[in-house]
């Protein structure tokens, strides 16, 4: 995409700091980390949600996405990591380019996701299951 500032990093067009780079992906530094040594681990080919990722691709992300915060917890003292991937605005998706975040973290780093946690009604968690479930055993049989 033209305007995609991923693909951008990805052509060179717009410096960054890389951390590892193969055929299929790029993972640099974040220029508004969480805590420092926040990575972006991004699919080389522009791909907007996550959902059209191939799938080598995408395990290849994560593949990369644990081994840097294996790195940065060694690195730089860390106890933790998270990896993080949000596939669309509604869910805090800023740069429409799918990318993988893998956040350091600390006990006592201050930060914490804003994770609400609903209650189902009766029944109501089986019927969500019982809707979706042949949908997506649909999908990955037709290796969507």
């Amino acid at each position: 995409m033209d305007n995609c500032v991923f693909c951008k990093i990805i052509n060179n067009e717009i410096p960054s700091a890389k951390i590892y780079e193969d055929d299929l992906v790029l993972a640099f530094l974040d220029l508004g980390p969480i805590n420092y040594g926040h990575a972006l681990v991004i699919p080389k080919e522009h791909h907007e949600s996550s959902s059209t990722i191939p799938e080598a691709t995408a395990g290849r992300m994560f593949k990369v996405g644990s081994r840097i915060g294996v790195a940065l917890k060694r690195k730089l003292d860390y106890d933790a990591f998270n990896l993080h991937l949000a596939d669309g605005s509604a869910a805090g998706q800023v740069v429409m380019h799918a990318h993988l975040h893998v956040v350091p973290r600390g006990v006592e780093d201050g930060f914490r996701w804003n994770w609400r946690q609903l209650k189902y009604e009766d029944g109501k968690m089986q019927e969500i299951a019982s809707e979706i479930a042949p949908r997506v055993a649909a999908d990955l049989a037709e290796g969507r």
